[in-house]
């Protein structure tokens, strides 16, 4: 494996499970929406429709709590049969605009390793989502002034990093990714050319993981905590 990264200019980050805790959030509003769509079917059935209903809007709606909290309302409508109760679908947005309002809370080590890095390399943000969402946890955050650019991607595919990047005028060889999600963070990025660094999450969504032979020989490197970037990288 390659680990050389003496040509680094530029670090991006994913924000959600990266820099602060979000998928957490999401499985908390699962088990919610299951309780209140208890009457009608089943829990593990719920999961399970409702994981194919957000991927079934996902070219809709896109990344994020929105086109989530919209998937809950279709799914509850269609459970119930269309006998779901105005009080109910209240109490499901409700779910979306608690977690929207959530507080930020950052990873550990973050804030530190951020104002370090920022000393000798260029740090942008890279993430999917919700614009206004992202933009809101990046305020909250107050980490904002870290970085040079912050980007919102539809998604992170190949194609969506080889764009940003050229359009900052980065060369891959030049450019290092930090994320949690190997489908969206690490492996796309090694394909172009770039270097990547997974820092997994203790909860990934269904929709992020990937197999063996997705991941095959790959290279990239794996740590546990942020604060390991600075000893790698020196």
């Amino acid at each position: 494996m390659n680990t050389n990264y003496q040509n680094i200019k530029v670090i991006g980050f994913d924000a959600d499970d990266t820099l602060w805790v979000n998928e957490t959030y999401f499985r908390e509003a699962e088990l919610e929406f299951a309780k209140l769509m208890a009457p009608y079917e089943t829990a593990n059935k719920i999961d399970q429709e409702l994981f194919k209903k957000e991927i079934e809007n996902l070219p809709l709606y896109g990344y994020g709590i929105k086109g989530f909290v919209l998937s809950m309302v279709e799914m509850a409508v269609e459970i119930s049969n269309h006998q779901v109760s105005n009080k109910t679908i209240t109490k499901i947005l409700n779910i979306g605009k608690y977690m929207l309002d959530a507080p930020v809370e950052l990873l550990d080590d973050i804030e530190i390793t951020l104002k370090t890095l920022s000393k000798d390399y260029r740090l942008i943000v890279l993430t999917k989502g919700d614009l206004l969402d992202q933009e809101r946890k990046l305020e909250k955050s107050n980490l904002t002034s870290y970085f040079h650019h912050i980007e919102v991607m539809s998604d992170k595919q190949e194609a969506n990093y080889s764009k940003v990047l050229n359009h900052l005028d980065i060369e891959p060889s030049e450019f290092l990714m930090i994320g949690n999600s190997l489908k969206s963070d690490i492996l796309p990025l090694v394909n172009i050319g770039a270097k990547a660094i997974h820092i997994p999450f203790h909860t990934t969504w269904l929709h992020e993981q990937v197999g063996e032979k997705e991941i095959g020989n790959k290279a990239y490197k794996t740590i546990t905590r942020l604060s390991e970037l600075n000893e790698i990288l020196n």
